[in-house]
């Protein structure tokens, strides 16, 4: 028999039993649709994580106040809590001196810019009747909007000399913009921020939503002007500092660190009283999380696969049992041991292709739809491996009812009822 008479008995014994063929290959599209949808799930949160961190930049540092940790005595240099069991002084507050020291070229040839910053949360700002709750009022320097990846849609930065004379000027996100003025210009605009009269002098391209924050709720004055009408001369909620390249951030964070010990009176042992969040290594450790979290939801999938393909060898055996009596005809006429295992083969996997295509195109069509969140991202390799594993699957799990039919002996077949 020539390949194309086994496709057609093949073909004709599918379609002979319709219902038993399509059950049996909702098995196989559900594993392959399965694993394509869950691995681009994976992939979209994967991207979406990175993109969040890239806001930022890769060369960006965020140093913050830590509770714990501390120096020894005041004056001592921290000498007398060198010991583990030694006193400590209560943790020092990241101020404005910390910021300047870090902008010492000699000690930090690594660092770009240092941004000092306060926040003002749930600042209330209202224009004409308009009324809206900022979610973030920061107080900075105009190296922030650089370091932090905050270019300007309309009008401009503040500068320096906004700095130095504590000028009340303030720019805007999207959000706010559109929640106070609507369709008007806002830039020139007094807006009351917290009982403050503030001039808007820019606004912020849009950046959407970061989790449950949304980025453009936010407004931007100089630090002085916040501190001054809002938040009091006290500590610094952030310092951001920007490394002179990616490569250069680790360094840049070992020169940081070694100033801040010293000025805290952190001894070599001792625990820092602030922590510094490095981007490029944020985003390694969390590439590299996601990436395991991918594998492991597409090993999950594959579970499904692996019942598909019992499922076919299950029907595939009802089904050589079925046709017991017309595979003894067969070789009663002369058809050979490879005609009838060629045939069964086939019929086991034109099962598992049929599915895994029809699984491919769910979860090509699935992938277009936001979920938990999340848009998934289709990876072309999830696709190859899983409509190979699918072929593979039938290949192997009908290897064995088709064996057992190409043994059937044709005396014994024909006389099976």
């Amino acid at each position: 028999m020539n390949p194309l008479e086994i496709l057609r008995f093949a073909l004709r014994g599918l379609v002979a039993n319709k219902l038993r063929s399509a059950l049996t290959t909702l098995g196989i599209l559900i594993g392959v649709a399965a694993v394509i949808l869950l691995v681009a799930v994976g992939e979209g949160s994967s991207r979406s994580i990175t993109q969040n961190i890239q806001r930022l930049g890769a060369n960006t540092l965020t140093i913050s106040s830590s509770t714990t940790g501390g120096g020894g005595f005041p004056g001592a240099g921290g000498a007398a809590g060198r010991s583990n069991g030694g006193p400590r002084t209560q943790a020092r507050q990241l101020t404005l001196a910390d910021a300047k020291a870090l902008t010492d070229r000699a000690q930090l040839p690594s660092v770009r810019t240092v941004s000092p910053i306060v926040t003002a949360n749930s600042a209330t700002a209202t224009f004409e009747g308009a009324s809206h709750s900022i979610a973030q009022l920061v107080g900075t320097y105009p190296s922030y909007f650089e370091a932090a990846n905050k270019p300007v849609a309309q009008g401009q930065y503040f500068v320096n000399a906004d700095v130095g004379a504590a000028r009340k000027i303030v720019v805007i996100g999207q959000t706010v913009a559109e929640n106070l003025f609507g369709a008007q210009d806002p830039i020139g605009k007094a807006v009351t921020i917290s009982g403050v009269p503030f001039t808007v002098v820019g606004v912020l391209k849009e950046s959407g939503s970061s989790g449950m924050q949304d980025a453009d709720d936010v407004a931007i004055a100089p630090l002085p002007a916040v501190q001054q009408s809002l938040t009091g001369f006290g500590s610094l909620s952030q310092i951001l500092v920007q490394a002179t390249s990616a490569g250069a951030a680790t360094t840049a964070q070992a020169e940081i660190t070694a100033v801040l010990n010293q000025l805290h009176g952190i001894p070599a042992t001792g625990t820092a009283d602030y922590r510094i969040l490095n981007q490029a290594t944020l985003q390694e450790t969390v590439s590299a999380a996601t990436g395991t979290f991918t594998v492991l939801l597409g090993a999950v999938a594959a579970i499904s696969l692996l019942v598909g393909g019992i499922g076919i060898t299950n029907i595939m055996l009802v089904t050589v049992t079925e046709r017991t009596r017309e595979i003894g005809i067969r070789k009663a006429i002369g058809a050979p041991r490879g005609a009838i295992l060629g045939q069964f083969l086939l019929e086991a996997t034109l099962l598992s292709l049929v599915g895994g295509l029809s699984g491919v195109a769910i979860a090509v069509a699935g992938a277009q739809f936001t979920i938990a969140g999340i848009e998934p991202v289709i990876v072309p390799s999830s696709i190859v491996l899983a409509l190979g594993v699918s072929v593979a699957i039938g290949l192997f799990f009908g290897s064995y009812p088709a064996n057992r039919a190409a043994k059937l002996r044709p005396i014994q077949a024909l006389r099976h009822e």
